[in-house]
């Protein structure tokens, strides 16, 4: 499965664990302090690589330190970074996550070169090329654009899918409704749904998508799983039991998991179990990269551990 991953690159520097900012000048001492790299198509491009995709990514970041860095963690995952684009009035997007003791991971970001990547840098045979792109944060660089690239990537041969990255409450459908039709699978959360859409639940967000353009769309629920919907129905796929470590990269692991099963050729439900199971690898560590798992074993830890109730 040759995949292109377009869209957000963000190094992470996650803190954990944080109870509290310390006042003025003080310190506190933490157990751990670690980079990684993230962002709705590095993060994605780092889960595919261990299932045994072949990942080439696609995306803006500056010509500053942190972006060596991004690149250089990347290389060593074994993505192919070739198409990333480097901005040199731009600096490099990053996130610094004070994770709490349950997971949970507030964030401060730098949006950086994520929005400067534009029609010009966008290697169109490398897409015509690919059997999946997945377009991370089609609302960073705008709906119309995003929309020539995944016509570009259909009209190939190619499946498509997006992630968004923007906070539901500061999303609307104007901003994605462009892409949409060019979109087979769309992986957001259920805030994201909500917030996108206006609608009073997952699953009427979900239905408005559709009838939008999507073909199907697996959105992640948080503690109670996600929700696979198409024009013929929809089924709930519960998460995994785990003790939760951290929730960064989660989301981009069921994407991945998800996707991955789609282009070995399982069905939609069964690939969502995948992507339960990947997600919940991640989980149990710190940052997008956590775990070292492959399809095998990503399989075995899904048939082994136990699921949470349904509500």
């Amino acid at each position: 499965m040759k995949v292109i991953t377009m869209g957000a690159h963000i190094l992470d520097v996650l803190v954990r664990p944080v109870d509290a900012i310390p006042d003025g000048q003080q310190t506190a001492l933490v157990e751990d302090i670690r980079v990684a790299a993230a962002g709705t198509a590095a993060g994605t491009a780092l889960t595919l690589a261990k299932l045994g995709a072949t990942v080439r990514t696609a995306g803006a970041i500056g010509t500053d330190a942190t972006g060596d860095l991004l690149l250089t963690l990347l290389g060593r995952a074994g993505i192919d970074t070739t198409l990333v684009v480097r901005k040199p009035d731009l600096p490099t997007s990053m996130s610094v996550l004070p994770i709490r003791r349950n997971g949970e991971r507030p964030s401060l970001h730098l949006l950086g070169a994520n929005p400067g990547y534009t029609l010009d840098d966008v290697d169109w045979d490398a897409v015509a090329g690919a059997d999946h792109l997945h377009l991370g944060g089609p609302e960073l660089i705008g709906a119309d654009t995003a929309a020539r690239i995944l016509a570009h990537a259909k009209g190939n041969g190619a499946t498509t899918s997006i992630d968004l990255i923007a906070p539901g409450e500061l999303g609307s459908l104007d901003a994605i409704a462009a892409a949409l039709p060019h979109c087979d699978y769309l992986l957001p959360n259920a805030e994201q749904v909500i917030g996108f859409t206006g609608a009073a639940d997952l699953a009427e967000g979900c239905r408005i998508l559709v009838d939008a353009g999507v073909g199907m769309i697996a959105a992640t629920d948080g503690a109670d799983g996600a929700l696979l919907i198409d024009a013929h129905g929809s089924r709930r796929i519960p998460a995994h039991d785990v003790a939760v470590v951290d929730t960064t990269g989660c989301g981009d692991a069921f994407s991945a998991g998800f996707l991955y099963g789609i282009g070995v050729g399982r069905p939609p439900l069964a690939a969502a179990r995948l992507g339960s199971a990947v997600a919940a690898l991640v989980a149990q560590g710190l940052g997008s990269d956590h775990g070292d798992f492959t399809l095998d074993s990503a399989d075995a830890f899904a048939a082994r551990t136990p699921t949470r109730p349904a509500d």
